[in-house]
């Protein structure tokens, strides 16, 4: 089983960057995918950035494209969410997600960490 601890939320004024982290410990098989996830009060969650594998691209949601760059390193079971060029509407709380197995025939495992907090102020 996995854990996931995330880092890195905190306050900035709009035009500023940020980078947030979120490092998985335990074993798994197979890691099937992670990504980004945010929620803004009185908004449902959103994924913003997802990354199917270590070798593709990652996908990124259309109102952070060209801000918001996803990076991983499985070796150490981490990825990072650099945040460029914030703005007031990206204030919310931010989440890491893994979807992993523990075995070769095992259901995957969808994780999500404890949230990190992202104030952009104008």
């Amino acid at each position: 089983q996995l854990q996931l601890v995330e880092s890195g939320g905190g306050s900035v004024q709009s035009g500023g960057s940020l980078t947030l982290s979120c490092t998985a410990s335990g074993t798994a098989f197979n890691i099937d995918s992670t990504g980004w996830y945010r929620q803004a009060p009185g908004k449902l969650r959103e994924l913003i950035a997802e990354m199917v594998s270590e070798e593709g691209d990652a996908m990124v949601a259309d109102a952070v494209k060209g801000r918001f760059t996803m990076s991983s390193d499985y070796t150490k079971k981490a990825i990072f969410l650099q945040m460029n060029s914030l703005r007031p509407e990206d204030t919310a709380v931010y989440y890491c997600n893994f979807n992993y197995r523990t075995a070769a025939w095992s259901d995957p495992i969808n994780l999500k960490g404890q949230g990190a907090q992202v104030t952009v102020s104008p």
